[in-house]
């Protein structure tokens, strides 16, 4: 593979990867992706973003409108993977100016989806890709796909942990208990025995009604014993909602 512009780049010993889902969609799954990469590019550190989801939702927060015609996507380095083609790191990285790199995705991941169904080590696609980048970066973020299909396989067997917004609402928190199994299926199957799980983070939390408390007791008894909870919840934010 290629790796010229690789040798040039700063090494870091001990990158992280972290993988954002959870298979309910509108939970705030690239809000808190684009807002923790974000964060940690502000304190000084080196961060990718990658966008693992076929609506391209991180790549259009990003200010990059049109992810569908973009040519050169993570879709396109996971192709190129399962073909033994030759990658160059730093082809298809966006520096954005908010001091974060990006590797966009859009439409293109649904077929690939339908194309890794009979591939060999098929899990292993984008772990392939992240060792070969991942000590160009201290942090490796990855927005998954409101689903748990292969491509989120690949990116939970790509990771080190895996964090879990869950909106405070009946369904998001009913969902907990598949992706929980998922993960442990992960973990069982070998397919990424040291997965962590992060922990569950509350979000559009509104603190003043009764469901809500409701909901955050009901999450808090059935997997506070088995499952970190991060204290600091995500409120409700009109003025979140309108930009």
């Amino acid at each position: 593979m290629n790796t010229n512009t690789a040798i040039s780049a700063k090494r870091y010993s001990n990158c992280k990867v972290v993988s954002v889902g959870n298979q309910k969609g509108g939970v705030a799954k690239t809000t808190t992706t684009v807002n923790l990469g974000i964060g940690l590019g502000r304190e000084g550190r080196k961060v990718l973003v990658i966008d693992a989801d076929p609506q391209g939702s991180l790549t259009t927060s990003l200010g990059y409108k049109n992810p569908d015609t973009m040519e050169y996507t993570l879709a396109t380095v996971m192709d190129r993977i399962r073909h033994d083609r030759d990658i160059d790191p730093e082809e298809g990285i966006l520096h954005h100016a908010e001091g974060v790199d990006l590797l966009p995705g859009n439409i293109d991941l649904s077929s690939l989806e339908v194309a890794l169904v009979n591939e060999m080590s098929r899990e292993f696609i984008l772990k392939r890709y992240i060792d070969i980048i991942r000590d160009r970066y201290e942090y490796i973020l990855i927005d998954c796909a409101p689903s748990l299909g292969m491509v989120t396989i690949n990116a939970l067997a790509a990771s080190d942990s895996i964090l879990i917004p869950c909106q405070a609402g009946y369904l998001p928190a009913r969902g907990l208990a598949q992706l929980i199994r998922t993960i442990n299926n992960v973990k069982k199957k070998r397919i990424n025995p040291t997965l962590k799980i992060q922990g569950i983070l509350l979000t559009m939390v509104d603190g003043r009604t009764n469901f809500a408390k409701e909901i955050m007791n009901l999450i808090e008894k059935g997997y506070g014993t088995i499952v970190p909870i991060f204290k600091k919840e995500i409120p409700m934010s009109t003025r979140v909602v309108e930009c």
